[in-house]
């Protein structure tokens, strides 16, 4: 066989990844917070992108701004002047200052005129004069007077904004008081450090006296005096140490209520027959101890919380039409508002004389135009994916959570003529504002649970809230078990397990019947023994 060279030309097609494409799949899937902090790197990155001005042209350098007024140094300017004198005011009439170019004559001349020697009157040099004026002279701005800006436009409300007390440091701050040797402030720093944001410590301190090389006694006597800070309750090693803590500062920490304190896992399982026996009181005694407690805040670091609570924008709006329909529209103020200066790229295309200036500007500019289109598609994007998801679920909008039907991505997908991948990027991390509240565009998708007599198909979603309407409907003394809530769904038409009900339940932190049957006996109880108490008990005009 013999080997010949030869040339062919072969037709294929191939899907390559380049890094504008890339960088639109980012885009997809990043939140509005994301985004904008993603725009405004490329801000500072390209040179030839450029912010959207959305606000009223500037005034021209040396004219004064409509609806301002313009004070000059030197009190009231020509303008001003004339206008005080048509106006026919009287009494003022601003003259030429002659005696300033008027010759005022030899020294000897100025001397016999003032009746003493130049020396007396200009005694100091001109610098220090000046200097003694300025020294002398009133703040003329507000950043002379130790204040944040010097005009109107830079002032920062913020500036003078209160720094964020933090949980270790109002400790600290107390530490400082409590404590004069160094060995206890040092010991009460180290245990503050432990400190976690709910405002305890870890149960076991052994390792603190090795590290710190003090004695068990000096960390726990250092600990006793922290445990008495401010908030009540912090520092402690466990949340029935917590609720005692709190407890001996409002002094009602006796032997029933440490009985009470000591068993918080009956408490718990809501089994209030043994916590009566072991604190040996009656059921009105144990009822008013189970209140208190209640009362007691067990996450006492949580009012020194650092963590900020972050508003969600949405991303779409949607909104009832005039034809009995939904409008869907974007918040346009989520979108990043850039554009490509063209303009300035040709100028300096005309300038640039280096390969490589030429090359990296080149690139700037086919970067911001990817960039720009990018943001565009996935505006575009998003708007076809929220209209696919309302004409979906528009039993949703119209009815509740009840009337919300199963939904994949591969139906959205199908419908809009798009990959799966990139409806599931697009629903991440955005959120529509609906008549019924704001959700996340995940939240339409759900799975779904088969009709018990063939039928349509039921949202997973709309059964959980079946199932908690059908907890909150039920009457104390018949509690629903798992099992005749499974009944109860089959006999409306949703075939589901019992032990789907129970996942569902404990997903939505609704307790078994069990507890939901002490919970509600007892919280009768409580309110047909309450008036009989109050009249059957006497009065007391002293107080206690």
């Amino acid at each position: 066989m013999a080997l010949t060279q030869r040339l062919e030309f072969r037709q294929s097609q191939s899907l390559v990844m380049t890094p504008q494409l890339m960088q639109a799949i980012k885009l997809l899937q990043l939140s509005n917070l994301d985004l904008s902090a993603f725009v405004e790197e490329e801000l500072e990155r390209n040179p030839l992108l450029e912010r959207e001005s959305e606000g009223p042209e500037a005034p021209v350098a040396g004219e004064p701004a409509a609806g301002s007024l313009e004070v000059s140094d030197g009190g009231f300017g020509e303008e001003s002047a004339g206008d005080f004198t048509d106006s026919g005011t009287d009494g003022f009439e601003p003259v030429q200052e002659e005696w300033m170019n008027r010759d005022l004559g030899s020294r000897t001349e100025i001397e016999q005129t003032l009746d003493t020697p130049l020396d007396n009157v200009f005694s100091e040099e001109p610098a220090e004069a000046a200097a003694r004026n300025a020294q002398d002279a009133a703040p003329s701005t507000y950043t002379e007077w130790g204040g944040g800006a010097s005009n109107d436009d830079g002032y920062n409300l913020e500036a003078f904004a209160a720094a964020e007390v933090t949980l270790s440091g109002h400790l600290a701050e107390q530490l400082a008081v409590a404590f004069a040797a160094p060995a206890q402030r040092m010991i009460g720093q180290y245990l503050i450090d432990l400190v976690d944001e709910a405002g305890y410590l870890p149960p076991d301190l052994g390792q603190a006296a090795e590290r710190l090389g003090a004695s068990e006694g000096d960390v726990e006597a250092v600990l006793a005096v922290l445990q008495k800070f401010d908030p009540p309750g912090v520092c402690a090693r466990s949340l029935s140490e917590c609720l005692a803590i709190q407890l001996r500062d409002l002094n009602r920490y006796d032997p029933a209520m440490q009985a009470l304190v000591e068993n918080l896992e009956l408490l718990a399982k809501r089994d209030i027959a043994a916590l009566r026996k072991l604190c040996g009181v009656d059921d009105e005694d144990i009822t008013d101890m189970i209140g208190e407690i209640r009362r007691l805040n067990p996450k006492p670091g949580l009012k020194f919380g650092s963590a900020r609570t972050q508003t969600v924008v949405p991303d779409v709006y949607v909104r009832p039409g005039p034809d009995g329909g939904w409008h869907v529209e974007l918040n346009s103020e989520t979108l990043p508002r850039v554009l490509v200066n063209q303009s300035y790229y040709t100028q300096l295309s005309k300038t640039i004389r280096k390969d490589g200036d030429k090359s990296y500007f080149s690139d700037c500019l086919q970067n911001a135009t990817w960039l720009v289109r990018a943001l565009d598609q996935r505006a575009r994007t998003i708007l076809k994916v929220a209209t696919e998801i309302v004409r979906q679920q528009d039993g949703f909008f119209t009815h509740g959570v009840a009337y919300l039907r199963p939904l994949n991505l591969k139906a959205v997908a199908d419908a809009i003529q798009m990959h799966e991948s990139t409806v599931s990027r697009v629903t991440a991390n955005k959120y529509m504002a609906t008549n019924r509240g704001i959700f996340e565009l995940k939240y339409f998708f759900t799975a779904s649970i088969a009709s018990a007599d063939g039928g349509e198909a039921h949202s997973a979603e709309a059964v959980r809230h079946h199932i908690k309407q059908l907890i909150d409907a039920e009457d104390p003394a018949l509690i629903l078990s798992d099992d005749t809530i499974v009944e109860r769904l089959r006999a409306t038409g949703i075939d589901i397990a019992r032990r789907t009900v129970a996942k569902y339940r404990e997903a939505m932190r609704i307790p078994s019947s069990v507890q939901r049957r002490r919970d509600k006996q007892s919280m009768l109880g409580n309110a047909l023994s309450a008036p009989a108490a109050l009249s059957d008990r006497p009065r007391d005009p002293q107080p206690a």
